[in-house]
């Protein structure tokens, strides 16, 4: 009996030994980011940075795989069905995880249930920009010509659960502006038919339209919060319209199961290569704010965060198109 028991406990050392060893030895093949929008846009760019990163620090290959479509949510159900050993990660804007849930009625993936917080990652400013041949150098002005033709002007955006979306119909909300809703597969996609004039505005991310502003080709008329990047242009509150509290971000999340020690070695990294002087300057760059947050702390946030999208949605009753 004595000998059985010490052969048990012998083998268990073992299989502890081997567990620890393959988690220390992580990552040992190449790790996938699922990105659940086009190439192109904030979240792919981010996501792209990060992955630069981590091969570097890691010493070992972070491939960007891109999912668009249906507001993030077809990428998503990817990552939630993936293996849960460490691999696979969705890097994500809000939608998929925090605005989706209270949009859907039968989304294909439960976001709470399906994903652990890894890092939060980063808070990417929204602005509104028009394409030149719009008679409007204004929030003001571009809120007149929507009351004044309704729906004549159109905007595109990544998706009815999307910030870029959201934030308009917050805007006709407290304006009492109509606007053509065209949505795309992502940022990345629509960035092409705003330059060519097809759309007329568009509330993207600061880091996707900084470089058409700086070359003329994009009118920026209000952004969410103060940056460097655009110091003449105001805020929303400044251009007359305190209430709107809309913000994209970027944020890192594992299929649920994922070795706890992996997701807070994970958040470690991400949050390493963010402090890093190399990423530091590219993400002051491109006007992405970093945030530390650790996976506890992420999660207590996407808890709230959910609950204030789901307020928006139900208040202005928005459904997807």
């Amino acid at each position: 009996m004595n000998r059985g028991f010490g052969t048990a406990v012998a083998v268990l050392f073992a299989l502890h030994a081997a567990l620890a060893h393959a988690q220390e030895a992580w990552p040992a093949r190449p790790v996938k980011f699922i990105v659940p929008s086009s190439p192109g846009g904030g979240t792919d760019l981010y996501a792209r940075q990060l992955a630069q990163a981590l091969s570097e620090s890691l010493k070992q290959q972070f491939i960007v795989d891109n999912r668009p479509g249906a507001s993030g949510n077809i990428g998503a159900e990817a990552a939630a069905k993936a293996a849960p050993d460490g691999y696979t990660f969705l890097v994500s804007a809000n939608p998929a995880i925090a605005v989706n849930p209270s949009l859907y009625k039968n989304l294909p993936y439960d976001a709470e249930r399906d994903f652990a917080p890894v890092a939060r990652g980063v808070v990417a400013p929204l602005v509104i920009c028009v394409h030149p041949s719009v008679p409007a150098r204004t929030l003001g002005e571009l809120v007149a010509l929507g009351r004044r033709e309704p729906g004549k002007l159109s905007f595109g955006s990544a998706g009815t659960g999307s910030p870029t979306y959201l934030g308009i119909r917050m805007l006709e909300e407290a304006s009492g502006a109509k606007f053509l809703h065209v949505p795309f597969k992502g940022i990345g996609n629509m960035m092409p038919s705003l330059l060519g004039g097809q759309l007329d505005f568009a509330f993207p991310d600061a880091a996707v339209a900084l470089p058409h502003i700086r070359a003329g080709k994009l009118m920026p008329l209000a952004v969410i919060v103060r940056t460097n990047a655009l110091p003449k242009v105001p805020t929303l509150a400044e251009a007359g319209f305190p209430g709107l509290e809309i913000y994209s971000s970027f944020s890192v999340v594992a299929p649920s199961g994922t070795p706890p020690a992996i997701v807070q070695r994970m958040s470690a990294e991400i949050i390493r290569a963010m402090r890093s002087p190399g990423l530091a300057e590219k993400l002051e760059h491109e006007t992405l704010i970093p945030v530390f947050d650790t996976p506890e702390l992420f999660a207590a946030h996407l808890k709230k965060e959910r609950a204030a999208w789901e307020a928006v949605i139900r208040r202005s009753a928005i459904v997807p198109d």
